[in-house]
């Protein structure tokens, strides 16, 4: 009793996971057999606390993990316990697949969604022979295809349609992903730490990461040792759909990006996800921008004509008459496939097209570029 009072009490103290970060633990024996360090350094929704044998995980305020190596480990009461690594799992979503995609581990995927707009070869090679299996999208599971998969533990993203709960019935462990939660793009990409805790790649997860940071934090401080508040570029982002614009907030992970990037986003608020505006009310804020992001799957070549078709009065933007359109299809690009954990490249497509004279000349963009 006293043990896993003392395990939470440490994990209180350690593990605010409400918006604040875990803390290093220096006293953590990295030599150890059994756990590799994590440290947490941008990630809000997840945090870390690591003893002998028993690594205590905690996601947002209400889930709570004991990774051990051992079924019979004793676990401090309010935690479930998961036996590690795991081998086989299912994801839910595009980001989760991201973070095995980098680790190498799609051996360990053994359910997804579906596979539209799905660019991986390996993954479409996995799902063609039946190693990995399509269990339908959220809302609408198939819940056999999900028992045939024989997942250890499940990753779920709480913000969608649901339908777990004939999942819960079955017993297995559902573990909440939160990475879309996250306020900017470093923190989004270090979950792939979180999920390198549950697959045994503690290590190969910390090595990836800290390459990305110094990537992203590089050119950032590059951005802002030439950039002066005088010559940031305005930049807005979205278009009209069923009448209405959905905008990110002002402190959206998209937002932060653009700003570390050298550009000043025209939302600035307080909102960390989406906004739907009416076209007056976006018109309002972005007229005069600079430059305009979009991100679709249209069909074929877009265009400023199919822009102007879409909504005539997007004629109107100054970024429109000028031809500063940042764009990137997801038709021909694996964006959610793979860019949540390449913060650093879109920092870049950015970069060279906010500020061209700090990148390479000859930089060929991954996902986004002007519009021609």
């Amino acid at each position: 009793m006293k043990e896993t009072v003392l395990f939470l009490i440490l994990s209180a103290l350690l593990c605010a996971c409400a918006g604040r970060n875990a803390k290093s633990q220096d006293s953590l024996d990295t030599e150890s057999d059994t756990l590799a360090a994590v440290n947490v350094k941008y990630a809000t929704g997840f945090c870390v606390h690591d003893s002998a044998d028993i690594r205590l995980v905690d996601v947002g305020t209400h889930d709570h993990f004991a990774l051990v190596h051992s079924t019979d480990a004793t676990v401090p009461d309010g935690y479930t316990k998961v036996v590690v690594p795991i081998t086989r799992t299912i994801c839910m979503t595009s980001l989760q697949l991201s973070n095995f995609t980098i680790l190498n581990a799609h051996d360990v995927v053994k359910g997804i969604t579906g596979t539209k707009n799905m660019f991986n070869k390996d993954i479409l090679e996995r799902v063609k022979n039946r190693q990995i299996v399509k269990i339908g999208m959220e809302g609408n599971f198939d819940t056999e295809m999900v028992l045939a998969a024989n997942p250890d533990i499940i990753f779920i993203s709480p913000f969608k349609r649901g339908g777990y709960e004939p999942i819960k019935e079955s017993g297995i462990t559902l573990v909440p992903h939160l990475g879309y939660k996250e306020l900017t793009p470093l923190g989004q990409a270090e979950w792939i730490k979180f999920v390198g805790m549950f697959i045994g790649k503690e290590r190969e997860a910390e090595d990836i990461f800290n390459g990305i940071e110094q990537r992203y934090n590089e050119l950032k401080a590059k951005v802002q040792d030439a950039v002066t508040d005088m010559s940031l570029p305005t930049v807005f982002s979205g278009e009209m759909h069923s009448g209405t614009w959905h905008a990110v907030g002002g402190k959206n992970y998209l937002a932060q990006i653009f700003r570390d990037a050298g550009a000043k986003y025209v939302i600035d608020d307080e909102e960390t996800a989406g906004e739907n505006l009416e076209f007056e009310r976006m018109y309002s804020l972005a007229a005069k921008a600079d430059y305009w992001r979009i991100l679709n799957s249209f069909p074929g070549d877009f265009s400023y004509d199919a822009l102007s078709a879409s909504e005539p009065r997007n004629e109107l933007f100054k970024s429109f008459r000028e031809r500063k359109v940042i764009y990137c299809n997801m038709k021909k690009q694996p964006y959610y496939e793979i860019a949540p954990v390449q913060p650093d490249v879109l920092l870049k497509d950015f970069v060279a097209i906010f500020h061209p004279d700090l990148v390479e000349s000859d930089y060929t963009p991954t996902y986004y570029r002007l519009l021609k």
